[in-house]
């Protein structure tokens, strides 16, 4: 959505398939905060918003005349001033909380990887090591305080709000040919739990628009990888 002229929402500056911007509207939406979006054409970056994002990536976050670049550094000013809080009040389990954050966007990189992997051998490879990050995760969630469906249990944290846009990815990735058959959640149920726990929350279901399924499968399809000639095999009559 374009933000309305003199509005003093906040304003999400947003591509929509940017799983970083998915991060910040899922915090919004946790925390209550009315905000406006505007979209940007990143194959065609305009001016204004070179001038508000110096790295020329979403998201960006205007608010009070000023302009937020960075995902990591947008969530944290909007834990820091508005409730609830989505990180520990233990500044040890903060600062894990903070790793496995770092390592959500370790695990978008394989994902990317994976998706241009331009051959066969490549996609197994990438796949792999995918699985070998999901295991990781796995061992994560086995060290839970307690019970509860998401990254530390009952509460939903700002490690969910990074994760839910990772696992997003694959509502579309795991119905491609052949993908199943690649054994990415071969062994971990605690995070094929924890990924439908995510998918049922309601700020993760309003961080995408309904046209998100099918806005990846075109972006998938144009990369020209070893996935999108599996998806030109699944149209082929």
């Amino acid at each position: 959505m374009t933000a309305a002229a003199g509005s003093s929402l906040p304003t999400l500056v947003s591509h929509a398939l940017c799983p970083y911007v998915q991060r910040v509207a899922i915090v919004l939406h946790e925390k209550g905060l009315a905000f406006e979006r505007r979209t940007v054409d990143l194959a065609h970056k305009p001016a204004w918003f070179l001038a508000l994002s110096p790295l020329g990536k979403t998201p960006v976050l205007q608010v009070r005349g000023e302009a937020l670049f960075e995902s990591a550094v947008i969530c944290e000013y909007l834990d820091e001033v508005a409730m609830p809080p989505l990180h520990p009040q233990d500044p040890l389990q903060r600062a894990r909380h903070r790793a496995w954050m770092e390592f959500g966007s370790a695990v978008l990189n394989t994902i990317g990887t994976f998706y241009a992997a331009p051959h066969e051998a490549a996609l197994q490879a990438s796949a792999q090591q995918l699985h070998g990050r999901f295991v990781q995760l796995e061992q994560a969630l086995a060290q839970r305080g307690g019970p509860g469906p998401y990254f530390a249990g009952a509460d939903f944290c700002m490690v969910d709000a990074v994760f839910g846009p990772v696992f997003r990815y694959f509502d579309v990735i795991d119905t491609l040919p052949g993908v199943v058959d690649l054994g990415l959640w071969r062994g971990v149920p605690q995070v094929a739990d924890w990924r439908q726990a995510l998918a049922q929350r309601a700020s993760l279901r309003q961080a995408v628009d309904a046209g998100y399924p099918e806005g990846l499968r075109a972006f998938l399809r144009a990369r020209g990888s070893a996935l999108s000639r599996r998806m030109g095999a699944e149209a082929a009559p």
